[in-house]
């Protein structure tokens, strides 16, 4: 374009560069697990609290974690195949008193272990007739199930574990336990370097110690699990079909997928794990079944496969995370706890400096830096916490960790959309 005996030429529209997505790898999650052992390290050596990295803690932490993995895992089998499942509560209350019953009638713990993972599963067989056949709406099947797993248990347990000796109509009697396992050779030597409070040593020595050492069988087995599923729903013909149905159900079908099935093996599959979270609570966190055992766990599982952005490896880092809070508030108390103030203050105020600088959201990184701020006011003006405070910590962890996690969350496309077969795309 001319204009006054000058050419006038339109400048080239510069777009700013896309922002590199964030990759989790090895080399990354080994480097942020070294970061969070020295952070936990160094809140040792300040507060003087010495159960953040001690093995009891850790074995604890483990232990608390697996029946909200198993739930989580449970959701996201259902979930990834498009099928919302808050039922889970319901079907790990099954799989208590079903995994305390077949322990008790077989006289061996592995029995009971099959019979609390058949008895979510029946809980799920329900969910997915209610909702895959007839339609019915995925959160109103959840909470029936959750009103009628309890139900269930409490008349169950009223007409035999009251009939039995040490039983009654809300538990019952002393159940056989699975068999524990150590790494030989590494408990003498890993105590007394944890013993010596050691920078860092005696951390990595408490943590390996509390891993290696006094492990539930049924532990191994659940851990197992997490890869496990990881390997069948993204490395099998089986899992791709399982994860279109939650994506784009009638491509799927278009190209000879059974959706039906599909959703029906996925809701089975949550059942059965939620159930062996449930059983794992009679069987292994106590001595026998008690009405009220699963105490929320089926919802932090829940919570925990939405913080693990429905991923198996995301995942176990919420049910770990969640287990870790339970297990400071059950063996110190405030002192543990009011030490995990400490850490939660820098870790916020390292994730208001990434929002700045890496990600350019300055208003996002003002109310990090604040809520940073105001955690270590509260840290520095106090000298423990509440014994109200440390009951629910594991349930304001959850909150916080979903409400942080939220900017990067991406459930399945069809997650809880009905589908019916031949229906329009």
């Amino acid at each position: 374009m001319s204009e006054g005996g000058l050419t006038l030429t339109k400048a080239p529209v510069v777009e700013p560069p896309k922002p590199r997505r964030f990759r989790v790898t090895w080399p990354v999650l080994l480097s942020a697990f070294g970061a969070l052992v020295v952070l936990l390290s160094v809140t040792r050596l300040v507060t003087g609290a010495t159960d953040l990295t001690s093995a009891g803690a850790v074995n604890a932490a483990v232990a608390l974690a697996v029946p909200i993995g198993l739930a989580g895992l449970g959701g996201l089998w259902s979930e990834r195949a498009g099928v919302v499942n808050i039922g889970l509560e319901g079907m790990m209350v099954l799989g208590t008193w079903c995994g305390a019953w077949g322990a008790l009638h077989f006289g061996n713990p592995w029995a009971g272990v099959l019979a609390g993972a058949i008895g979510g599963a029946l809980g799920g067989l329900l969910h997915a007739i209610a909702t895959v056949t007839f339609g019915v709406d995925h959160i109103i099947s959840g909470v029936a199930i959750n009103i009628l797993g309890v139900g269930v248990t409490e008349f169950l347990s009223k007409i035999t574990f009251a009939q039995m000796p040490g039983g009654g109509d809300s538990q019952s009697p002393p159940v056989p336990k699975p068999g524990q396992v150590s790494v030989p050779g590494v408990g003498d030597g890993l105590a007394a370097l944890e013993s010596g409070h050691w920078f860092l040593v005696s951390d990595l020595a408490g943590i390996v110690r509390g891993l290696l050492t006094n492990v539930s069988l049924f532990t191994v087995l659940a851990i197992a699990l997490v890869p496990l599923s990881y390997y069948v729903l993204w490395r099998t013909a089986f899992g791709l079909r399982l994860r279109s149905c939650g994506e784009r159900p009638v491509a799927a079908e278009s190209l000879g997928v059974n959706v039906y099935s599909y959703k029906y093996a996925a809701v089975l599959v949550s059942g059965a794990l939620a159930g062996l979270g449930g059983a794992f609570l009679s069987l292994v966190a106590a001595t026998a079944y008690r009405e009220g055992q699963t105490g929320g766990r089926g919802f932090i599982g829940l919570a925990a496969m939405i913080f693990g952005n429905w991923r198996p490896g995301g995942l176990a880092a919420g049910a770990t995370l969640f287990g870790y809070t339970d297990a400071l508030q059950l063996r110190r108390g405030g002192e543990s706890v009011h030490a995990l103030l400490l850490v939660v203050a820098i870790l916020v105020a390292a994730a208001a400096v990434y929002q700045l600088v890496v990600q350019r959201r300055t208003r996002a990184a003002v109310i990090s830096g604040i809520a940073a701020v105001a955690v270590f006011v509260v840290f520095a003006l106090t000298t423990t916490v509440p014994s109200e405070f440390t009951s629910v910590a594991p349930h304001i962890t959850t909150l916080l960790v979903l409400s942080l996690a939220a900017q990067r969350l991406r459930p399945p496309a069809a997650d809880g959309v009905p589908y019916r077969r031949g229906q329009a795309k």
